[in-house]
């Protein structure tokens, strides 16, 4: 019974990569240009929100100066 089993998982498993290499030879990957084209705007977004968080942050803390300590 184990038997049958075992070769049931072995013939998915055969299956389940023939049709990983059917898809994996279908993906289309991009060029070098775009890779970097796309990280710079990843870096620029990035550093444009921490200034962003980073002005609404000092602001906030400027504000809470006026408030009298107990």
């Amino acid at each position: 019974m184990a038997e049958s089993s075992n070769g049931s998982f072995t013939e998915s498993l055969k299956v389940y990569l023939k049709g990983v290499k059917s898809e994996w030879g279908k993906i289309t990957w991009p060029s070098r240009q775009q890779v970097i084209a796309e990280t710079i705007q990843v870096i620029i977004v990035t550093a444009i929100f921490t200034v962003m968080i980073l002005s609404l942050d000092l602001l906030f803390q400027w504000i809470l100066g006026f408030i009298p300590e107990v």
